[in-house]
């Protein structure tokens, strides 16, 4: 909507002569943040001509509903090609969808890339045929906290900016609200790679009509993180279709647990993450071919899984006892285990947990014995353990090192093993004995 105010400008619409300085340009960031569109503001509009990125906060644009805006000159279609503005941010602001629908296609002259709208209000209907064929260079559109009329029943809005959307690669729709996503409207984003539609109120039944046959054929990155996701399976079923998905965001859903699923996910999916949703157990099945797997935040007892092209687990904030064989996963090279329940690391999988680049198990009841405390310095001292150590790792027995950090314990062969040191030492006096007899 910037650049709406700023075609108003060239044309000439407002006048602003020696009204208040509203835009602030931050020169060393080239960025220029706007206060309160209105006439008053538009003189100062000037100022943010060479920002890269253009903030709009609040404002009234009702008032311009009726302003004729025609067809754009050469001269001023040569200033906006000129332009360095790449983003343009709207926020708290209400925006009448006619004016929308007839200032958007000026935006084909800029080289604006991406346009984000936090916090404002979409009013009305706009006429959205002379975006019919229009192509825009924006690749990237978010919406943050909006508000609108329901997606269903805008087919027809959506078939006018086919040409554009088409071409669109990011697309955001957060905290709004949204229950559902037609299944035409799904179709219509041919190019798009990553969607987010975090903190809505997606249920299980929204997302098969959504990713229904056809639709984004070309995702790669989803997230629905915060939304009223509650079975495993059904959302598995709703996503099967993307077959070129890659990162799949699901934390901070409460997740149920079919333990006879036989649906099959994307075999492109590398990147999951399960965290803060409520598992008790690891979910079946998991996708084959995952590199970063993220459980953190649940309540699991116990993982054992196999899974050979695995890289990353993150299994912090769980109810573990033991640490997982790792064993099954060939390829890992990352492991976190922090603040689960537990209290040694046995000497086999020290040995294995040493091939790895990063092992985090800060904040774990730790027994001290030898081998307890043993191990971790081993690992530290190999620097594989990562954030935490030393200050993390804390003893919790027994009662003579309770409360200390484990890098101090005492873990020589003379502390921890005194008969291998007495034995070969009695061994020696006993040959000399015989030596000197």
């Amino acid at each position: 909507m910037g650049v709406a105010v700023l075609l108003l400008l060239g044309l000439g619409l407002l006048e602003a002569e020696g009204r208040r300085n509203r835009c602030f340009f931050n020169r060393t960031q080239e960025y220029c943040m706007c206060y309160n569109l209105s006439e008053e503001t538009v003189g100062s509009i000037i100022q943010c001509l060479p920002a890269t990125v253009v903030e709009f906060q609040g404002g009234d644009l009702e008032k311009y509903i009726a302003f004729p805006i025609g067809d754009l000159d050469s001269s001023t279609i040569e200033i906006l090609g000129s332009l360095t503005i790449k983003k343009i941010i709207i926020g708290s602001v209400l925006v009448p969808e006619i004016l929308l629908a007839r200032v958007l296609r000026f935006f084909s002259y800029t080289h604006v890339q991406e346009l984000a709208f936090e916090s404002c209000i979409f009013q009305g209907t706009g006429d959205w045929s002379g975006m019919d064929g229009q192509n825009l260079p924006i690749l990237s559109l978010s919406f943050h906290n909006v508000t609108s009329a329901p997606l269903t029943g805008q087919e027809q809005a959506f078939s006018s900016l086919n040409r554009w959307l088409g071409t669109l690669e990011e697309l955001a729709v957060t905290s709004s609200h949204i229950t559902s996503l037609p299944c035409a409207i799904g179709r219509v984003f041919r190019a798009l790679r990553s969607l987010d539609l975090a903190q809505n109120s997606l249920g299980d039944g929204s997302l098969s009509p959504a990713f229904c046959q056809g639709a984004f054929p070309q995702l790669q990155e989803l997230s629905l993180h915060h939304n009223n996701l509650r079975s495993y399976h059904s959302v598995c079923e709703g996503v099967e279709l993307l077959t070129e998905l890659q990162h799949l965001d699901l934390s901070h859903n409460e997740l149920m647990v079919d333990p006879f699923s036989s649906c099959q996910w994307p075999a492109s999916l590398q990147h999951f993450n399960l965290s803060s949703t409520g598992l008790d157990e690891v979910p079946t099945p998991l996708p084959p071919s995952l590199e970063v797997l993220d459980m953190s935040h649940n309540h699991l007892h116990a993982v054992d899984i196999s899974l050979s092209s695995l890289k990353k687990l993150f299994l912090n904030q769980n109810l573990l006892q033991v640490v997982p064989s790792i064993r099954n996963y060939p390829m890992l090279d990352t492991l976190h285990l922090d603040n689960n329940s537990i209290a040694e690391l046995p000497r086999d999988e020290v040995k294995l947990l040493e091939r790895l680049q990063d092992v985090a198990v800060a904040d774990n009841p730790f027994s001290c014995s030898c081998s307890g405390a043993g191990g971790l310095q081993a690992l530290a001292a190999a620097g594989h353990l990562g954030q935490g150590w030393p200050g993390d790792y804390r003893c919790h027995s027994p009662a003579q090192y309770q409360g200390w950090p484990v890098a101090q314990v005492p873990v020589s062969v003379l502390h921890c093993d005194p008969a291998a040191v007495v034995a070969p030492v009695c061994i020696a006096l006993a040959l000399l004995g015989l030596a000197g007899a």
